[in-house]
């Protein structure tokens, strides 16, 4: 996952336990590569279908949506692919399409919905039952983290922390300036960062009651 920094000095925001086991500071991200060219709309399914399905999931699009919503992503490249040129830069053109149909879909939702990553609540293959459960609640923390994001924000944490696209390559699928990415990721950061500290907090005084270590004598 991309570090946390910007090209020109800027303060460092410390990473907490809990955002680290949660996956936003490392391990489980996309990397961004230069798919093949491909020439038919079938083809563009195959090769980016679960791709497109986990980028809309992590944008905010509730698990029950998710069928549909990637099934109007790929009708919208269906419909456009014989006039798009850069068959080269298929993934770019892709996270623009995520990001906008995302944004439409979540406007028409009546409140916020927070999503389970449900492809990692058995865990990874061979993995023991306590492994899966760490997983998954790590997933569950993780997508509890995104939720304290607007939209704006949480489409460029995403895609920067998370795909690992460059900056200006977010600027790009986002529409807007870079210095306004820029300052989207900042406070972004900052919203994640304070959120699992205070995950933290909750979990610590949950244990404390049970282990009665928070007891006055």
């Amino acid at each position: 996952m991309a570090a946390f920094g910007y090209p020109a000095p800027a303060p460092a925001i410390p990473a907490s336990p809990a955002l680290v086991a949660a996956g936003a500071v490392d391990g489980g991200a996309a990397v961004t590569v230069t798919a093949p060219a491909v020439t038919t709309s079938a083809g563009v399914f195959r090769e980016h279908g679960a791709f497109v399905f986990r980028l809309l999931r992590r944008l905010g699009v509730p698990d029950a949506d998710l069928d549909d919503l990637t099934q109007e992503v790929f009708i919208i490249v269906h419909r456009s692919l014989d006039r798009y040129e850069e068959r080269s830069q298929m993934r770019a053109w892709l996270y623009r399409i995520c990001v906008r149909e995302a944004s439409r879909h979540r406007r028409k939702l009546p409140a916020p919905a927070s999503n389970v990553d449900v492809e990692l609540l058995s865990g990874p293959p061979g993995s023991s039952p306590e492994e899966a459960a760490q997983a998954s609640e790590a997933r569950a923390d993780f997508d509890r983290l995104l939720g304290v994001l607007d939209e704006d924000r949480r489409a460029v944490f995403v895609l920067y922390e998370v795909e690992e696209l460059s900056m200006e390559e977010v600027a790009t699928a986002v529409g807007c300036p870079v210095p306004t990415a820029y300052s989207r990721l900042r406070s972004a950061r900052q919203l994640v960062v304070a959120a699992a500290r205070r995950l933290e907090a909750h979990r610590e005084h949950a244990e404390n009651k049970v282990t009665g270590k928070g007891r006055s004598r």
